[in-house]
């Protein structure tokens, strides 16, 4: 089984005490793209991500950093880097050495740097989401830059875990830099929907932070089985019978 989330824009880079780290696998395209961002002046970043002035430079900053070898000095691993809603109700933090070594094997962060992250991959801090449409050497945005790259390595991980369950837990920006009709697995689509006077919706901010609590229920419990997950029950959610189908589990509350 293996989870697909995003990153997230909120980044906390203070060091953490994790001595079983790893390294990005696709580094060596990350440092294309950055080659190539480091040449971008303040009003070019803040043209292409739609930034204010502040976080332009904040950014051009980080792509001027960016250095390798990466080190637990100049790097933190990518579960503990990202703060955003889905990485609040992930809570890697109170993740033990066992946890860890069931998310290093089970989920896997979509990036539009690194483009697919371990758990304990450490990475430095950047932003590039997926949906830039920044031109390079292989396209017109970063969708043609990955290719089939990121497909190719989830492919991989589900033949290391002799496993052939995908569950999509990532934005629809991120999900399009996989390409589902090379999957060589069944994919599963979980959503999470708001009661609202009788209708349920998707609420962004709560989808998000239910994706990663999905995610620290299947961790915390070494779930491998699709039949297991509809045990999910964190924060007043429940399995929704009526509103999934085959290969989308909707919980809602």
């Amino acid at each position: 089984m293996l989870m697909l989330i995003s990153p997230a824009k909120k980044l906390d880079m203070e060091a953490v005490d994790l001595k079983e780290v790893s390294q990005p696998r696709l580094l060596k395209d990350a440092e294309v793209l950055i080659k190539q961002l480091k040449k971008y002046k303040m009003e070019e970043v803040k043209s292409l991500m739609h930034l204010s002035d502040n976080l332009a430079e904040l950014n051009l900053n980080r792509y001027k950093e960016f250095s390798t070898p990466f080190t637990s000095s100049n790097a933190k691993p990518a579960a503990r880097a990202f703060m955003g809603d889905v990485y609040v109700g992930l809570d890697a933090a109170q993740f033990n050495k066992r946890d860890f070594n069931f998310a290093q094997k089970h989920l896997r962060i979509l990036s539009g740097l690194y483009g697919l992250l371990k758990p304990l991959d450490l990475m430095q801090a950047y932003r590039l989401e997926m949906g830039t449409k920044l031109k390079n050497k292989r396209g017109k945005n970063l969708y043609e830059f990955w290719g089939t790259q990121i497909t190719d390595l989830i492919n991989e991980d589900l033949k290391a875990q002799g496993d052939n369950i995908i569950l999509n837990l990532a934005s629809n920006e991120y999900f399009k830099s996989v390409k589902p009709k090379l999957l060589e697995g069944d994919l599963y689509t979980i959503d999470f929907k708001e009661d609202k006077n009788g209708t349920y919706k998707v609420v962004s901010f709560f989808a998000k932070k239910a994706r990663g609590m999905f995610c620290n229920y299947v961790i915390k419990n070494k779930i491998k089985k699709v039949a297991h997950l509809k045990g999910f029950d964190y924060d007043g959610y429940t399995f929704n019978a009526s509103l999934s189908q085959e290969k989308k589990m909707v919980f809602t509350r």
